[in-house]
């Protein structure tokens, strides 16, 4: 995947990863201006930054190295969200993106073309699936302080049509019975072209559209009775490891 033109610009707010591998990409917006931002980050005393910034002109600027954590997503409050870690900082395995404007704004095109772009260099870079769940709005970590944020003009829909190649079936899904088998998960969605994961709920109902895939591989759960069902599981964890070791070969 080719990168698309980014221009660093640099912030001294940021921290190590503590080790963590990053498994998302969190959606912002501004509530301002690109220029704006770009003096905030820039600012020690704001103690923010993000990853990247995408203009309402197409520009992408970058502020923090992906192996750095960025400080946008340090607050959780109220989450709705399977793959918060307890007790962790999300900045440590998360990459952030803020979008010039304001929530509700209609994202001129060559900025959705230019957030399309490195949304898919992002993903390629850093082997995320595309799945909701992986990619997400700042909502989902804090839903009390931050629940217009990416704002309802944020392009979802059309975003995850296009980065799952504009298929609105999903051809192959990975559905987890808990997050803990995320990266079992990721391993098994690489195999089948990086196609979209999902997590189980709380109380384990199924997500609509992993249900409406073509085919869909269980890991660490009972069968959904999907018609055309891969079931990795076993009756404990080491079992369901040892099925999907086999089945990647």
């Amino acid at each position: 995947m080719d990168k698309p033109t980014i221009v660093w610009k640099g912030s001294p707010n940021y921290s190590s990863r503590n080790g963590y591998k990053t498994l998302a990409i969190v959606d912002h917006i501004m509530d301002g201006t690109l220029p704006g931002t770009d003096s905030w980050f820039a600012n020690p005393a704001s103690k923010v930054s993000s990853h990247f910034g995408v203009g309402k002109n197409g520009a992408i600027h970058q502020y923090v190295k992906l192996e750095n954590s960025a400080w946008a997503n340090g607050s959780v409050n109220k989450p709705n969200w399977p793959l918060l870690i307890s007790g962790v900082n999300p900045n440590y395995y998360t990459v952030s993106i803020e979008h010039e404007g304001k929530s509700g704004d209609v994202m001129p095109e060559v900025q959705y073309q230019a957030t399309l772009a490195l949304h898919r260099w992002l993903i390629a870079t850093l082997g995320i699936p595309v799945t909701r769940d992986t990619i997400i709005g700042h909502n989902r970590i804090d839903s009390v302080n931050r629940s217009r944020c990416p704002g309802t003009g944020f392009p979802w829909d059309r975003l995850f049509q296009d980065l799952q190649g504009g298929n609105d079936v999903l051809k192959v899904a990975v559905l987890l019975y808990t997050k803990e088998d995320f990266w079992a998960g990721v391993d098994v969605a690489v195999r089948n072209g990086n196609c979209a994961i999902f997590v189980r709920a709380a109380d384990l109902s199924i997500p609509t559209e992993a249900m409406s895939a073509q085919k869909l591989i269980v890991i660490g759960g009972p069968t959904t009775k999907h018609s055309n069902e891969v079931l990795l599981s076993g009756n404990d964890k080491y079992q369901t490891a040892a099925a999907v070791a086999k089945y990647l070969g």
